[in-house]
């Protein structure tokens, strides 16, 4: 599991959605899903700790656009996991089945990642921030794959950011909602701290080669490996779904 674990670091760091890898990988050792997403959570936040701080320091993260987006993104990501701990899944994964194509039809339509869209007025751009921060909280507290992607796509589309801005604040709502989720988790005794820990060790060195990747290359590394993350994503809904 630790291996996918690593894989999942190295993703999540240049184009999120390592869940989509980490996630399955506990479920397919055999642990109940309430405690696989909890664990998650652990793992994944050491890994998205690392990544947000190094984007940090490199400047991609705005402040101030990032603040108010992670207070909002907290009460989402715990709302998200309380419903997690009440409801099925399987409402959501159906949802999942229209809006992954939607959102991978916009992404290979022609998308520029390096988007010349004219940048919002500060609150606006807050506003929108926000907006994005809470609904993708809500999920990746309640079930999680995906979200980071999900984020930074939205991110660029509706707040018009781009791909370095997008991708650092999505790192510090995704830090903030794995936080949030954790806790919450935690508190239910849904989470092995043994194996968050170790699986935690090898995201967090994923999340350091993905993060180098991600510094060091261009916007072209971050439409193929979205659209591979939503493809694995769908199919793996699917197969869920057939049972």
């Amino acid at each position: 599991m630790c291996p996918l674990v690593f894989l999942a670091g190295f993703i999540d760091a240049i184009a999120g959605g390592g869940g989509l890898i980490s996630l399955p990988a506990y479920l397919i050792s055999g642990i109940p899903i309430h405690m696989a997403i909890g664990t998650n959570k652990l793992s994944s936040g050491l890994g998205t700790g690392l990544t947000t701080y190094r984007f940090a320091r490199k400047g991609y993260i705005s402040y101030k656009i990032a603040f108010f987006a992670v207070i909002t993104a907290f009460f989402g990501a715990s709302l998200g996991a309380k419903l997690s701990l009440i409801i099925e899944e399987l409402f959501l994964m159906k949802l999942m089945l229209v809006i992954l194509p939607l959102t991978a039809w916009y992404v290979v339509r022609g998308i520029s990642f390096e988007t010349d869209a004219p940048a919002y007025p500060f609150k606006k751009t807050v506003r929108r921030a926000c907006l994005v921060a809470f609904v993708a909280a809500v999920y990746d507290g309640f079930y999680g794959p995906g979200a980071g992607t999900f984020m930074i796509l939205l991110l660029v589309l509706i707040g018009h950011m781009n791909i370095r801005e997008a991708n650092g604040v999505a790192k510090a709502i995704n830090l903030a909602t794995n936080v949030a989720a954790l806790t919450v988790f935690f508190l239910h005794g849904k989470v092995l701290l043994p194996l968050g820990l170790t699986a935690g060790a090898f995201s967090i060195l994923g999340n350091y080669i993905g993060s180098k990747v991600f510094i060091q290359g261009e916007a072209k590394w971050i439409k193929p490996v979205i659209i591979t993350v939503l493809t694995i994503f769908f199919i793996r809904v699917v197969i869920q779904l057939m049972g």
